[in-house]
């Protein structure tokens, strides 16, 4: 079965649909997630971190079985936690603080592997790459990290640099909204978001920024076809923008260079999206509580959920 899950920031849950039929499989109680939040481990269950008290010092995850709409398992943290992520065999699972610092978890036993400061404010998005052996972090500082997982486990190595990432990439004047890597192995590129309207694509083998894409509105949401033909853009003015990342061309500042189409169907900010090869969909969340799966070949939307009354934080396809 394909199924979409989508979480929300008000206390919606965790919606769980079948994308054949549209009918919603199952609803996980309690949650309310921030931006990138939510995670699938593996294959056996859910993860989301909260958003509770603003306040609060602590922090506060959850756990959920496939199966089962109740919590299995809670865990408070030293510190509130946004962006959550696992790898891809769901052996450890990795959050990013209010702080700037980053947690690497042992999922089996709980046990915190590693931590270490890596932003100078709050991570705001974290994703790997896709062998596990890299972890690109974006912040409110608007910078974009790039961290080697083999240095951050070799405590030696560790006590003998400078400084702990790969990489550093600091062209965002405003803090980072998304993040999202490409399928091209050694040649893969990053593409990055930020709330100073560009859209930054980087070469993860070289360190260097290839493009600069600047977009008439913000954009908190970004997702890769798998070809690496054009990346999506999700604005808050409600457009999904498409952009070209094959056309030959050096970093730009030019307003509107690359953009080559837009898919519109509301005028609520567009929150995140996906991206599934299979039967090329494309899968948007909003500030209106809907989820859209759209038909990239034809641009028209296919299915609609309704998760909530309330901005859709997160969606997996």
């Amino acid at each position: 079965m394909n199924v979409v899950i989508a979480s929300s920031s008000i206390d919606g849950g965790i919606g769980c649909w079948d994308l054949q039929t549209g009918a919603e499989q199952l609803r996980y109680k309690t949650c309310a997630s921030p931006p990138h939040g939510l995670t699938t481990v593996g294959c056996r269950f859910l993860a989301c971190s909260q958003l509770r008290d603003p306040s609060a010092t602590s922090g506060h995850l959850l756990y959920w079985s496939w199966s089962k709409p109740q919590a299995q398992v809670k865990s408070f943290p030293a510190e509130p936690i946004k962006p959550l992520i696992a790898n891809s065999d769901g052996t450890y699972i990795v959050g990013g603080g209010s702080s700037g610092d980053i947690y690497i978890w042992e999922v089996a036993t709980g046990r915190l592997l590693k931590k270490w400061h890596a932003h100078y404010r709050a991570i705001t998005c974290l994703v790997f790459s896709e062998d596990d052996s890299l972890l690109i972090s974006g912040s409110e500082d608007g910078c974009v990290r790039v961290w080697s997982l083999f240095m951050i486990f070799d405590d030696v190595r560790r006590q003998q640099v400078s400084h702990l990432y790969e990489y550093s990439f600091t062209e965002h004047t405003l803090r980072v909204t998304d993040i999202v890597i490409g399928y091209g192995g050694g040649n893969a590129i990053i593409v990055s978001a930020s709330e100073d309207r560009t859209c930054k694509v980087w070469s993860l083998s070289k360190g260097r920024l290839l493009r600069n894409v600047v977009f008439p509105s913000i954009i908190d949401a970004i997702a890769i076809d798998p070809g690496e033909h054009v990346f999506y853009a999700g604005s808050r003015d409600g457009k999904i923008y498409i952009a070209a990342l094959n056309a030959e061309s050096s970093p730009s500042d030019n307003y509107g260079l690359h953009i080559i189409g837009s898919l519109t169907d509301q005028s609520k900010p567009v929150t995140c999206l996906a991206y599934s090869a299979e039967g090329n969909l494309l899968f948007s969340g909003s500030e209106d509580g809907m989820i859209r799966v759209w038909d990239v070949k034809t641009q028209n939307i296919t299915r609609m959920f309704r998760h909530s009354k309330g901005q859709i934080s997160y969606k997996e396809a």
